[in-house]
């Protein structure tokens, strides 16, 4: 057993056993000056401490303080009553406060007992209620800006998770203090009644007991009673102020005593106007000319040394800060830091910097908080850190959207007005500033504030500027999600479900394929729009066809037909007839046939006429399907499935190639074309 385990059984044991063991007046004495210097000691350790979290431990404390100290008035009370002894402590304590006249004893004792009951237990109990309620009602927006920091980039997840470690200590201990407070204010009131039984019921053994006469037995007794009294009140007293500083602490940078200093005495003409105020009093009113005069020159001289104080502090900054601009000149330029590439980032005109502030109530920071969480549902791996900063060269308007450092995109939005876009179906126009939705490129209207209710009333889709820089930053992530996804994010990905499926991973990594092998496999499927969420059975199927294959586009294509219920309910709802187009058998002939074979891979060979036919066949279907309001999806034969998307992707870059095999057996399909020459 540890030595501060002892200590502690010990402590606690001896509150519970002298509750019903009587004990000498000496061990008294003894543990009175243990009880009275404990407390000091939890005082001042709550006076110094630099953040509440330093003695997260206080209600556990306080607690036990209280039991013991209850254990003490208990043992005191019993030798009051039976020998009239309670030893020296006691004794000094009475005859300190009487003074040689019991009136004025009682008197200051009962001054002391309403301090300590009204004002500090009172006190500490209010504001720990209070502070327990609002450290609770601010933890969701303290968790919120952890959030936006880890989004933005400011801190990493260790630190992120070191603070919302303390958050939930710091809500913990305050919610604990709440209830904790209730100890102190029923120690005093048990003191209280303690006070009244050992004067009547000392005073009454003094005459039945002893035969003293009834004054001589009160003001014997009443000594020991404020004795015994004070000597548990004063440890109380020190416990409660412990509690009141502790849950009124602010600072978290500095001690108690500095802070104090500091912000008392820091500004010169405060103690100038107050030393001339009490110079002022002490030569034109009748009080005590000398001993004002005096107090007023201290301050004014205090206050002219802090001035000088803080002319050489203001003149050390100049200078340090003159030398550390030189010597940030002189040193080499760290050129490493600027090989850095961020894999997204959100720039904006000095004009946008209110939606990204949360000071001045924007919410575009947990805006792409909830993009992360979004792809990472829909698509099942993890955004990387999306980096927002402000760009002084561009429109104050103006934002723009990075990828690997090289713009892709970029909008303008109009702070303080509403994007207004028809659905199709509103014929009444209103008034606004043509303008075009920056993620669809659809035509639309900025409205101001007063035309929103109306446009919401005629159909209108009214979308305010933080949703269309979340929505356009959504889509372009999407779009390029697959370039995004490195080979460590592949690593993570097998990490996080390792410990669940250890002899699938412990066969498929690294003795069929590797990890780059897999992250290009889900590379493919990304770049299509395919979630890789389901990565049990991704990896099941690549288990089982690596053995026989090691082209990750054909293994792309094996998968696909794994996840063929996934990709049907994507593209063809459940219980709706689906438009589709289909494939000539001649022209998957003759792709097949033009499919060259390389080490790097295989590409096809195809006349570039019949390429140009086939693409305007494609075309034509497709304007098809879009008359009728439907997806461009064209279903082909899954051998030719890859090959004829990769034909076509840079000529259609929304069509959805699908194979037959890719789709479950209960959707309905209805061709409304087929793509020919």
């Amino acid at each position: 057993m540890k030595k501060s385990d002892l200590a502690v059984g010990l402590y606690l044991l001896a509150a519970i056993v002298f509750l019903i063991i009587p004990m000498n007046s000496v061990i008294l004495d003894i543990l009175l000056a243990l009880n009275f210097s404990i407390s000091l000691v939890i005082l001042f350790n709550s006076m110094f401490t630099k953040e509440v979290l330093g003695m997260s431990a206080f209600p556990t404390i306080l607690l036990l303080t209280t039991v013991f100290r209850i254990s003490l008035n208990v043992s005191s009370t019993k030798l009051i009553l039976t020998t009239g002894n309670p030893g020296n402590v006691v004794r000094v304590f009475g005859d300190v406060v009487a003074g040689g006249d019991l009136v004025i004893g009682i008197i200051v004792f009962i001054i002391l007992i309403l301090v300590q009951f009204m004002v500090i237990n009172k006190g500490s109990e209010r504001v720990s209620e209070v502070t327990a309620r609002f450290t609770l009602d601010a933890m969701p927006g303290k968790q919120m800006a952890i959030d936006a920091d880890l989004n933005t980039g400011a801190i990493t997840d260790a630190e992120a998770k070191r603070r919302r470690e303390k958050i939930q200590e710091e809500s913990a201990f305050f919610g604990s203090m709440d209830g904790a407070t209730k100890y102190v204010k029923g120690d005093a009131t048990a003191g209280l009644i303690m006070t009244v039984i050992n004067l009547v019921g000392g005073t009454v053994m003094g005459m039945m007991r002893l035969g003293m006469p009834a004054m001589e037995a009160f003001e014997h007794y009443a000594i020991l009673t404020m004795g015994n009294g004070l000597v548990n009140q004063i440890p109380s007293l020190m416990i409660s102020m412990a509690t009141g500083l502790l849950v009124t602490k602010v600072s978290k940078e500095a001690d108690f005593s500095d802070i104090l200093i500091k912000q008392l005495f820091s500004i010169p003409k405060v103690l100038y106007i107050v030393g001339g105020s009490m110079i002022l009093m002490g030569l034109f009113t009748p009080l005590n000319a000398l001993l004002f005069s005096s107090y007023g020159l201290i301050f004014i001289i205090s206050g002219r040394r802090i001035a000088d104080r803080l002319e050489i502090v203001e003149i050390e900054e100049e200078v340090s800060e003159e030398e550390a601009s030189a010597n940030e000149i002189r040193k080499p330029e760290n050129v490493a830091s600027l090989l850095q590439v961020d894999p997204i980032e959100l720039e904006f005109g000095y004009g946008i910097i209110p939606l990204a502030d949360t000071n001045q109530g924007g919410d575009l920071l947990d805006r792409v908080v909830l993009i992360r969480r979004q792809i990472a549902l829909e698509m099942g791996c993890v955004v990387p850190m999306i980096r927002l900063r402000d760009n002084i060269q561009l429109n104050p308007n103006q934002y723009i959207i990075k990828i690997k450092g090289i713009q892709v995109s970029e909008g303008k939005i109009l702070f303080d007005h509403y994007m207004a876009m028809n659905p199709g179906y509103v014929e009444e126009e209103i008034t606004g500033i043509p303008t075009f939705e920056p993620s669809f490129h659809l035509p639309a209207i900025w409205i101001t504030e007063g035309q929103r209710e109306r446009a919401e009333t005629l159909g209108y889709t009214v979308v305010d500027p933080p949703s269309i820089i979340a929505t356009h930053l959504t889509e372009i992530i999407r779009s390029h999600i697959h370039e995004l996804l490195s080979r460590q994010d592949v690593q993570n990905l097998i990490n996080n479900i390792q410990d669940a499926n250890q002899a699938l991973i412990s066969e498929l990594v690294p003795k069929l394929l590797s990890v780059g092998e897999i992250q290009k496999v889900l590379q493919n499927l990304l770049r299509e729009g395919i979630s890789i969420r389901d990565l049990v059975t991704i990896f099941e199927t690549l288990a089982d066809y690596a053995p026989t294959t090691r082209d990750t586009d054909v293994l792309t294509e094996y998968v696909r037909q794994s996840l063929k219920r996934a990709i049907s309910s994507k593209y063809f709802p459940a219980g709706e007839m689906t438009s589709v187009v289909t494939l000539d058998p001649k022209i998957e002939q003759d792709i097949m046939g033009s499919i060259k074979q390389t080490e790097q891979g295989a590409y096809l060979t195809l006349d570039p006429e019949v390429t140009g036919k086939i693409m305007e066949s494609v075309q034509a279907e497709l304007q098809k399907l879009e008359d009728l309001g439907k997806n461009p999806i064209i279903i082909t034969s899954p051998i030719v499935r890859m090959y004829f998307k990769r034909m076509t992707q840079d000529y259609f870059k929304d069509l959805i190639v699908v194979s037959y095999n890719e789709i479950d057996s209960n959707v309905e399909l209805q061709s409304v074309g087929m793509v020919t020459v």
